[in-house]
């Protein structure tokens, strides 16, 4: 029951975008506002339709603009949840689920509606109107009502962006045990990459209606395509360099501001290039015992910004060959504290080779990163 979606449009936002998703496989949509993410889902559930595309679910034409074929949405077997709960707030929440379910006899649309909440983890609530509910129980509710129409896709719009941050984290774990045993494909749109990365195998990554790298979340994160990726990740420590040549062991030495540092890339010598390393892999040196792995690429500097939140202390180091070009990185406060670690301290880090990820500079629209 895979979901092909190739969409292209001029206005009102330009899309370029093409994509599968597979039986049980969610794939997050993700990007900043205005990329097209919430069109793509609208265009999918026929809410609207693009100058030129073709979506089919397990061989079911919903749209192909070429044959002139587009399903009004009541035809489309999918479900849709949105982030702002969408519930008939004079309505049980039985009753906003059996609303769904009109393909039913009347008879047993009460019954099914009460298993639905169940697998939602609403059992015995299904007497409450939503505003007897909690902002994530609504959104169970959305849920359970988005699968009472047997939909043979699921697509999830911001799900999860008006609960707080405790609750987010429970309806994770439950979006998680659900999804294992559903065998339809789901399109999540969000602009948290934390959330997508948790929740999706694959990543959509869009950037004004164009497809700018696709593929498993974890490789789009760790991984970017090019520069503009990297940004749209969320990955601070993105910087300039040039190839200078390679190390006795074969690695790829980068020239970074004049300092020499080492990456398991595969460049030839000469080439520019933009470099990226996550928060992750950028090591603290401790001061009472060093490392025996803080030989590689040690980067002195002074600590210039602490940021304490909760028991992540967030840090920015000024390298002293390259005040200008700082180094964001976050360490735990108790390491923090027990490296007498503050603003105005010297410090050196070091950048594990294995984090440092290398794309050409000519790479900027590509969707496949340099070797």
């Amino acid at each position: 029951m895979a979901l092909t979606v190739e969409l292209e449009a001029s206005a009102p936002i330009p899309l370029a975008a093409d994509f599968t998703v597979g039986p049980g496989e969610v794939v997050g949509l993700v990007g900043p506002s205005g990329s097209g993410k919430s069109t793509i889902l609208r265009s999918i559930a026929g809410l609207w339709q693009p100058n030129h595309g073709r979506v089919t679910v397990d061989g079911v034409t919903w749209l192909d603009t070429a044959a002139g074929v587009s399903l009004p949405p009541h035809r489309r077997a999918v479900g849709m949840v949105f982030q702002s709960y969408a519930l008939f707030p004079h309505l049980a929440a039985r009753d906003n689920v059996a609303a769904a379910l009109g393909h039913l006899p009347a008879s047993q649309r009460a019954a099914r509606a009460r298993e639905l909440l169940v697998q939602v983890n609403l059992g015995g609530l299904d007497e409450r109107r939503p505003a007897e509910l909690s902002g994530g129980q609504q959104q169970r509710v959305s849920v359970a009502r988005a699968l009472a129409r047997e939909p043979r896709a699921l697509l999830l719009d911001e799900p999860f962006s008006a609960v707080d941050r405790a609750t987010r984290e429970r309806l994770y774990r439950e979006i998680a045990e659900l999804r294992c045993g559903l065998n339809m494909p789901v399109v999540l749109v969000t602009h948290d990459i934390e959330e997508a990365s948790r929740l999706a195998d694959r990543l959509v990554v869009l950037h004004r209606g164009r497809t700018l790298q696709e593929g498993p979340a974890h490789e789009v994160i760790m991984r970017p395509a090019s520069s503009e990726v990297a940004r749209l990740m969320g990955i601070r420590n993105l910087f300039e360099a040039t190839v200078a040549g390679r190390s006795d062991t074969g690695q790829a030495v980068l020239d970074w501001a004049g300092l020499q540092i080492e990456t398991e890339a595969g460049c030839a010598p000469g080439t520019p290039v933009v470099w990226a390393i996550p928060d992750g892999f950028v090591v603290l040196h401790r001061r009472d015992r060093p490392s025996r792995g803080e030989h590689e690429n040690p980067v002195p500097g002074r600590i210039d910004e602490m940021i304490v939140l909760g028991q992540t202390a967030q840090l920015r180091l000024c390298p002293d060959h390259a005040p200008a070009l700082p180094i964001h990185f976050s360490v735990s406060l108790h390491v923090a504290q027990r490296n007498a670690i503050a603003p105005g301290v010297a410090a050196t880090v070091s950048l594990v080779a294995e984090g440092i990820h290398v794309m050409t500079q000519s790479s900027g629209d590509s969707r496949s990163a340099a070797p």
